[in-house]
């Protein structure tokens, strides 16, 4: 551990007040993840300490374009990474984000806003298996958002899927207020449930994931007709907001919920469309009577 910590002398650099520092920061934090025997030994104290670092590079940003871009950086940091080291980097930015949310001001809430979309949507397209061979590197996910009619012809890697899904389950879809992960073996898990135990997420950070999930699934391609792989993972993503849903003792939590399942984009549910007729057509009937012509 003190090893690594000698490695990595830019984090408090990253919640420096000197924009360039915090740049030249940034470029030695992306230097270090691209080392994959450096990047592949992160423990989960260490991700939990670049991402406090990396969440007050945010909070020290200031104008809109700067904000913006930082965010898709932020976010993308997870095709730099070797596969085995981004589940435990993505666990500690949600817990990160539930342990700072509440400290948040409302003038800069809308940047971690946009920083929670950024995650959630890097997170979908990292599922993505390139039909050019790409899997988890920064060009696949530069090209994932430069041209969304890739999306349509790649295929869906099962163990990331779950890796995504599963992080979901854990933070923002999580049924009770604190983590609370399932036992498995090995000392890495056990470190990890040490780490984060009695980390409370956020009504407001679940909210706004429930806001947003389906605008990133379509994104990516996940509610795309005639992809049979896609659907199952929507409809495992949708058992999860139901599973959310049924058992948050949360009424907020509960209606967002709902309304998040009943989006029309989603299949099985009315397009606004068909909506709108359907309600036209019961406007302008009378219950199905016949009253007989007007004189």
């Amino acid at each position: 551990m003190a090893a690594q910590e000698r490695s990595m002398p830019f984090i408090k650099n990253l919640a420096s007040s000197d924009r360039k520092i915090r740049t030249s920061a940034l470029t030695s934090l992306h230097t270090f993840l691209s080392a994959r025997q450096i990047a592949a030994t992160l423990t989960p104290l260490d991700s939990l300490k670049l991402w406090k670092g990396l969440f007050y590079a945010l909070w020290m940003c200031d104008r809109a374009i700067p904000q913006q871009t930082l965010c898709a950086e932020l976010a993308d940091l997870i095709y730099v990474l070797p596969r085995e080291a981004v589940v435990s980097w993505l666990r500690g930015f949600w817990a990160t984000m539930s342990r700072e949310w509440t400290g948040i001001d409302v003038l800069r809430m809308e940047k971690f806003l946009l920083l929670v979309r950024r995650v959630v949507g890097a997170g979908f397209r990292w599922m993505k298996v390139s039909k050019n061979g790409g899997s988890g590197n920064v060009q696949q996910g530069k090209k994932a958002k430069a041209n969304k009619s890739d999306d349509n012809g790649d295929g869906w890697d099962a163990g990331k899927v779950d890796d995504i899904l599963n992080l979901l389950e854990e933070w923002p879809f999580a049924i009770e207020e604190e983590v609370s992960r399932p036992e498995t073996e090995g000392a890495a898990s056990n470190q990890d449930s040490a780490v984060l135990s009695g980390t409370t997420i956020p009504v407001g950070l679940k909210l706004h994931v429930l806001d947003i999930w389906v605008d990133e699934a379509e994104k990516v391609g996940l509610l795309e007709d005639g992809d049979g792989e896609a659907r199952k993972i929507l409809q495992r993503i949708s058992a999860l907001v139901d599973a959310l849903e049924k058992g948050t003792t949360s009424p907020a939590v509960r209606i967002r919920s709902k309304e998040s399942l009943a989006d029309e984009r989603l299949p099985g549910n009315k397009t606004g469309e068909t909506a709108n007729e359907d309600a036209e057509m019961a406007d302008t009937g009378d219950g199905g009577s016949w009253d007989g012509f007007e004189d």
